[in-house]
């Protein structure tokens, strides 16, 4: 810095540097309609203001987290949404590019790890021509290769299997050999492998999506990858609790549909040509039957669909807002929704482990569940690594499926949840809730001192793409 001073020349080309960078950031952020929290545009505008020849770099690398133009958005408004409680939510998830809600059949909630397993098993052993799966991770352990034998096995029998895994998880989780699942058979693609063309795909944006589609009838999803840990809990943290669900019918379709343009866009990333397939026509449910849809978020939808489906909710929520994470660092307008919600009377539950997997989430989330908890929310600490991603607004919504409540769910990415709208399956997901909430201790705020203030602030604003 100092030669820099001394050094006209070296000054004026370091500042022409730091213009050109600003100019790209403000240009791309623009052109791409890249809306992010204020706390992130300020942290890349300042490391390449500060540290151009780094920050402007990882920001070509990182920066961008939608590949899809607002002016691309999907979707119909409806004809006629009706009055009541389903009307807001028909209008804002077609307004979304969603699919309609469909209908489904035979719900069952896997809240423990072994009746989720055992219902993985029915589902993989009883496809007849097709199984989809895509993950973020399958370990090299007793039920990653339990999986990996059963894929091979239904792959010899002539179904026709597609695994797709993402690149980062795919490490995280031991870096299974997929050599061996293609030589049975088995397509695989990896969704943004970790080596590739450059600026084909964003390092930073991970596919965090979870499902197994049989036959196109019958979907398996939720929060669990596959591996031990999240099925009987691991030898560090204990006894996981986790929560997936399986459910058959025109709502599976969605998810089929879904797992095909991620399929498309990993073949289109090796350089395949493959066509986008078109959205599935989703016929309207019968009178009276339960209603369900799938509802996509991440760099290919061009807006923030599960993230602006939850502040949504939180304003429209009259007496019950419940919601059970792993990781809860949100970003401003949630944490101001689930906190306007509690000031004005509603009850506002959030059931966290008081002990997760990912430390620097822990430590970060205070600032925000302080800000909660002086609202009036009640935050509740399980004993238990609780890794279930579920929120249960009143008796008219539920969501389960692969989001956190943390900035990376909502905004980086690639997530799947599923919205239930049937008041008696609503039901069944706010019984999980509470069961959890009654088993965990009540969260007291305290001022924090000087330093972890400092802290607190330091790695929101350091990590704010982590």
């Amino acid at each position: 810095m100092l030669k820099l001073l001394h050094s006209p020349h070296l000054l004026t080309v370091h500042v022409l540097v730091v213009v050109a960078g600003l100019l790209t950031y403000v240009l791309t952020t623009h052109s791409l309609q890249q809306r992010r929290a204020p706390t992130a545009a300020l942290s890349w505008a300042l490391s390449i203001a500060l540290i151009p020849y780094i920050g402007l770099p990882l920001y070509l690398l990182f920066g961008t987290r939608k590949l899809l133009h607002a002016a691309n958005r999907g979707g119909e408004l409806p004809a006629a949404v009706g009055e009541g409680t389903g009307a807001w939510l028909n209008l804002l998830t077609a307004s979304l590019g969603q699919p309609p809600a469909a209908s489904y059949r035979d719900l069952r909630l896997h809240a423990e790890g072994h009746h989720a397993l055992q219902a993985l098993w029915d589902l993989v052993d009883g496809a007849q021509h097709e199984l989809l799966i895509c993950t973020f991770l399958v370990g090299r352990d007793a039920v990653g290769k339990a999986l990996m034998a059963r894929l091979m096995d239904k792959a010899r029998r002539g179904v026709r299997v597609r695994l797709l895994i993402d690149g980062s998880g795919r490490l995280m989780g031991g870096a299974v050999s997929l050599r061996r699942l293609r030589a049975a058979g088995v397509e695989v693609a990896v969704f943004g492998p970790i080596l590739h063309v450059p600026f084909r795909s964003r390092v930073n944006l991970r596919n965090h999506r979870k499902m197994v589609v049989a036959d196109g009838d019958r979907l398996w999803c939720g929060g669990r990858n596959f591996a031990v840990e999240y099925f009987d809990g691991s030898s560090r943290y204990g006894r996981w609790q986790d929560l997936t669900f399986d459910v058959a019918g025109p709502v599976a379709r969605q998810a089929r549909a879904l797992f095909e343009r991620d399929w498309a866009f990993s073949a289109r990333g090796a350089r395949a040509r493959v066509a986008l397939p078109a959205p599935p026509v989703t016929p309207s449910p019968a009178a009276g039957a339960p209603r369900a849809q799938v509802i996509a978020a991440g760099p290919d939808e061009s807006d923030d669909t599960v993230h602006d489906l939850l502040v949504s909710a939180c304003f429209k929520a009259q007496r019950h807002v419940s919601a059970v994470t792993p990781y809860f660092v949100p970003g401003g307008e949630l944490l101001m929704a689930l906190s306007l919600a509690a000031r004005r009377g509603v009850v506002v539950d959030l059931v966290l482990p008081a002990r997760s997997n990912h430390r620097m989430a822990d430590f970060v989330r205070h600032r925000a569940i302080r800000d909660l908890a002086s609202a009036g929310g009640r935050i509740w600490l399980s004993p238990r690594m609780l890794h279930a991603k579920a929120v249960v607004i009143d008796d008219s919504l539920a969501l389960c499926g692969s989001a956190n409540l943390d900035a990376r769910s909502m905004f980086l990415n690639y997530e799947m949840m599923v919205a239930f709208y049937a008041s008696t399956d609503i039901g069944r997901f706010a019984a999980f809730v509470e069961k959890q909430r009654a088993a965990s201790a009540r969260y007291e705020a305290s001022k924090p001192g000087l330093l972890r203030d400092l802290g607190e602030g330091l790695l929101l604003w350091l990590a704010f793409q982590l």
